[in-house]
């Protein structure tokens, strides 16, 4: 049943227009594109979540990125973000393969499911609080029908306090490594985002992010 709810869901998310500015956003980034996508359709709408509907490890993200899920049409998939994403997975057996190139490439996560704080790229990374607080709606709903859940991981600060307000969890900061209890077998983790801005700066080791889901992966055999 609720593997036909989330479905159900993405359709909705992917016809919102809750927020105007968003939307508009998407549609101007998908017509004037850029030159080395400049042949590709793309997806500038917001964006379903996806994954296996039965997965133990829920994956919560900040928002698409606009040459990235935005033109692919599914989330992590065709920047640098899903490519550290995927390789981590794909090493700690969450993911059927290393890359998120597109839609289309065959990739299939086992035990895990990925969603995000907005559903639509923002302009400069940067969504107001009106526009989280509209696709908050989607985030809820997700965490009602995700009924096996038992490790979260929040990527950037955006992403887990998207979280920790849907889930009412309360007085938990934010900090890379950081983990909670939050009673009846879920625990929340928290990470640096894998953008460019983390990862070129070494702000987010390859150590540091891989040493992460080896946790995640320790705590689900538990």
């Amino acid at each position: 049943m609720h593997e036909s709810g989330l479905a159900k869901l993405n359709a909705r998310i992917t016809q919102c227009t809750l927020c105007p500015r968003l939307a508009e956003y998407v549609k101007t980034v998908g017509e004037q594109k850029v030159k080395r996508f400049a042949q590709e359709n793309y997806w500038a709408r917001p964006l379903p979540s996806w994954g296996d509907p039965n997965a133990r490890l829920l994956i919560v993200g900040l928002a698409p990125a606009a040459h990235g899920g935005n033109r692919t049409g599914r989330m992590f998939t065709g920047d640098s973000s899903g490519d550290w994403l995927m390789r981590a997975m794909h090493e700690t057996g969450f993911a059927s393969k290393p890359t998120s190139q597109s839609k289309d490439d065959g990739l299939v996560l086992t035990d895990a499911y990925i969603t995000a704080a907005l559903r639509c790229a923002p302009p400069a990374n940067k969504p107001t609080p009106t526009e989280l607080a509209n696709c908050s709606q989607y985030l809820l709903a997700e965490l009602e029908m995700l009924r096996n859940v038992r490790v979260t991981l929040a990527l950037g600060r955006i992403g887990f306090e998207a979280y920790c307000r849907a889930a009412k969890v309360g007085k938990a900061g934010f900090g890379h490594g950081l983990h909670y209890e939050l009673g009846g077998g879920k625990t929340l983790v928290a990470s640096y985002h894998p953008s460019r801005q983390n990862t070129n700066t070494g702000k987010l080791s390859w150590a540091m992010w891989i040493d992460i889901f080896r946790k995640v992966r320790l705590m689900l055999k538990n």
